[in-house]
């Protein structure tokens, strides 16, 4: 059986520096790459970043809805993007945003956590704002099989304040109780495999992560805007579990490999600076 997420997630960071490299191949993406808005121009896209960078990033972020619209052929190429990613050494993490009750969560679990499924990733995103519980059997399931689970907890959209930031009955902040019960699935010691996904550009909220002992995924890094200092003053004394991630400030560069790796190298560096990781 392989080694839990948060282990391998430690050890990839380790080796490969603290980014995570989101593969998110909009259509004015393939515009700019001078690429067909087809499943043939997604998949010299997606699979292109992984072909040029697979071996000097930890960790890639294919989003789900980017390969969606082409159907079945473009869920094929998002099958082969993933196996790609896990030839490269790299780890998977399908940004899919699932969240669902009873036996619909428990199917979309098994869709992408379960051994031996076609879109099986290392890690996937799930919403828990049907309420934490009726993520139970994706996170059980996410820990049988070695993978790990990213909770939505403080996001970087303008609307997510309306409801991650309202108070519960004790005061606490919805961002804050979500951190919280991911931390349930987290023992003490070595790296949990429950993390969260909170925004690197939103500021100072007074969240609290010190008991989270999980990864803490936070988007929005470059071409949204956070920098690399932003960390510190969003997470605090909690970055030394942060794995940033960026998409479009990379995908940018391309598509010409030298350029990608280029970008990542100099992205990377900017983390590690302020991480304490490399």
């Amino acid at each position: 059986m392989k080694s839990a997420y948060g282990v391998r997630l430690t050890k990839a960071v380790a080796e490969r520096g603290p980014l995570c490299v989101g593969i998110d191949p909009h259509p004015g993406l393939l515009d700019a790459w001078g690429l067909p808005r087809t499943a043939a121009g997604l998949e010299q896209c997606a699979r292109g970043m992984v072909a040029a960078l697979g071996q000097q990033v930890a960790v890639f972020k294919p989003q789900s809805a980017f390969f969606e619209p082409y159907g079945s052929a473009g869920i094929a190429v998002l099958e082969r993007t993933l196996a790609d990613i896990a030839g490269a050494g790299a780890l998977s993490l399908l940004d899919v945003k699932r969240g669902d009750m009873s036996t619909s969560m428990d199917a979309y679990a098994a869709a992408y956590l379960a051994d031996g499924a076609p879109l099986a990733a290392d890690a996937i995103t799930v919403n828990p704002y049907l309420g934490f519980g009726s993520l139970a059997g994706a996170l059980e399931l996410a820990l049988q099989h070695g993978r790990g689970v990213y909770v939505l907890a403080l996001t970087s959209n303008p609307e997510g304040p309306q409801f991650q930031h309202a108070r519960v009955a004790d005061g606490r902040m919805v961002g804050q109780v979500v951190v919280e019960e991911a931390a349930r699935y987290n023992p003490a010691g070595e790296l949990g495999s429950v993390g969260v996904v909170v925004g690197a550009t939103i500021g100072r909220t007074g969240v609290d992560f010190s008991a989270l002992n999980g990864s803490i995924l936070a988007p929005g890094i470059g071409a949204q805007g956070a920098t690399a200092a932003d960390l510190a003053e969003v997470f605090g004394l909690a970055t030394s579990m942060v794995l940033p991630s960026a998409s479009r400030e990379v995908m940018a560069a391309g598509p010409d490999p030298a350029a990608l790796r280029a970008a990542v190298a100099r992205m990377r560096g900017e983390m590690e600076a302020v991480l304490g990781v490399g």
